[in-house]
């Protein structure tokens, strides 16, 4: 919170002293007090090279006596009060009228992107991918001991390396060579396919992950004996006394759109659609979680302009900000996918204000990146899109776009949203790798498919969620079946399919 107040003042290009902004983070609706300053700064056109302490306690006064109003006024405007994020939310109307929303932002890559395109960031953003995932590989037991590459090249007997994985091919015997590298040297691999269940284990291995051997030397050759992922432990579940939806790919905008669908989904989060059972789950909702693809965007394949209704970016998002704004008493978290009007390159930054300002008039959404973290009463969330599915399912044998839940537990192994780099999936070149899984979640939440999966893995919740879209012309090609108007829900721990066709 006090980042995001800082980083309101910056905005303005104004200068705050700690005096001044110790009087404002002492206030109980921080964030909101900070806006209308700034707001007032702006419409009276003061001039303030530094906000003083005696400014913001002149302002204050004005502020604070605006709610000595009549109780039904006061209690109106604290109904209508939201804080954002790492702050407890009130919701207007409430579901669970008495138990205010705890909702934070964990990790959002808005903010802290950054790089200039030059060869030494791609070296820090592979170094920092490295030694995160290092970092977790050494705490496990048979690496706790490992060395680095070249040390452990000049070694007879047992080798225990972690590295990244240049190229992984099969020999003419039908073995299988994995050349890794780390900060030190390089190291050739073999994996015998006699060793059944470690030759099957290496088939779901990709490049540019960070993986664990352990082996012996056999002249310049390192014979594998175990292989080795930063993977997760199994967490222990926890009780939820609430309800969250989970949708994706919504694409307003294309002719392919079911608005009726989605205006039945609408209803049914406003208690007016379904029956008894259906309403009852809708009464427990408390979060909707959106991972991507808002609207249909523009310009995003060739021709696409001959299948969209609405032909005009920031009029998508009106018409977005319109269905969804209906929505009047359930938190939504909103983060873009690669038909939303943001960079392509991962870590996408939340959709801008600039293109979907009423979108942003809403005030029980919050926008975040593509991944975020979030936690929805407790419950770490994990939201990505889920571009990088389509270089697992043209990589690895076995898995398909039908199967995003095999894709997403191979993504919680490898802990790594997006492990190949280089090829469908556009990724920047940070001083930061944003996409290592550090934290793990309670629930992970991906779309891009439009196809619905889930799988618990290890008590994760992996929810990969459908579409509001029809079939298009592009998946009619490769005949991928979308489950239209299909939503996921997670009531109470449980989840429960509810369609809207």
């Amino acid at each position: 919170m006090k980042e995001d107040i800082l980083l309101k003042f910056t905005n303005a290009e104004l200068l705050i002293d700690d005096s001044a902004y110790e009087k404002i983070i002492q206030q109980e609706n921080s964030v909101q007090v900070a806006d209308s300053l700034i707001k007032d700064i702006s419409s009276s056109n003061k001039d303030f090279f530094v906000l003083t302490e005696s400014v913001v306690d002149n302002f204050l006064q004005q502020y604070l006596s605006n709610y000595q109003a009549p109780e039904s006024k006061l209690k109106s405007d604290l109904e209508t009060n939201y804080e954002t994020q790492n702050e407890t939310v009130k919701m207007p109307q409430s579901k669970l009228m008495d138990i205010p929303l705890d909702f934070h932002v964990l990790k959002d890559a808005s903010k802290k992107s950054y790089t200039n395109g030059e060869i030494k960031d791609f070296t820090a953003y592979f170094n920092s991918r490295f030694q995160k995932l290092k970092a977790m590989l050494t705490k496990k037991p048979g690496l706790r001991e490992s060395a680095p590459i070249k040390e452990a090249g000049n070694r007879d007997g047992v080798v225990n390396v972690v590295g990244m994985v240049n190229d992984i091919r099969n020999t003419k015997n039908n073995h299988k060579i994995m050349e890794i590298e780390d900060e030190t040297g390089e190291m050739t691999v073999l994996i015998h396919n006699e060793n059944h269940s470690l030759f099957e284990q290496a088939e779901s291995i990709v490049k540019d992950e960070v993986i664990g051997v352990i082996g012996s030397k056999k002249g310049t050759l390192v014979i594998a004996s175990e292989l080795i992922h930063p993977s997760v432990p199994r967490i222990e579940e926890k009780t939820m006394d609430f309800s969250a939806v989970f949708i994706s790919d919504i694409h307003i905008g294309s002719s392919t759109f079911q608005e009726e669908a989605f205006n039945n989904f609408v209803n049914w989060l406003n208690g007016d659609f379904g029956d008894e059972t259906q309403q009852d789950i809708a009464n427990d909702v408390r979060y909707l979680v959106v991972a991507g693809d808002v609207v249909d965007g523009i310009g995003i394949y060739p021709h696409q302009e001959e299948e969209l209704t609405i032909k005009n970016i920031y009029e998508q998002y009106e018409e977005a900000a319109r269905l969804l704004g209906q929505i009047d008493n359930v938190k939504m978290i909103i983060a873009p996918g690669n038909h939303d009007a943001c960079r392509l390159a991962e870590p996408q930054p939340a959709i801008p204000e600039n293109y979907a300002e009423d979108l942003y008039k809403l005030k029980n959404a919050e926008f975040v990146s593509n991944p975020s973290l979030v936690s929805l009463d407790g419950f770490k969330t994990l939201i990505y899109h889920g571009r990088s599915f389509d270089d697992l399912a043209m990589t690895i044998n076995g898995l398909s776009h039908q199967t995003s839940d095999l894709i997403m537990k191979e993504l919680i192994e490898k802990r790594h949203l997006a492990p190949i780099y280089g090829e469908r999936t556009p990724l920047a070149s940070e001083y930061e790798d944003h996409l290592v899984i550090e934290e793990i979640p309670d629930i992970f939440h991906t779309g891009h498919v439009h196809i619905n999966a889930y799988k618990k893995h290890k008590g994760i919740h992996m929810i990969n969620s459908g579409t509001f879209q029809s079939q298009t012309e592009f998946q009619k090609i490769y005949n991928i079946m979308p489950t239209c108007g299909e939503v996921p829900v997670l009531n109470r721990g449980a989840l429960k399919v509810l369609k809207f066709t």
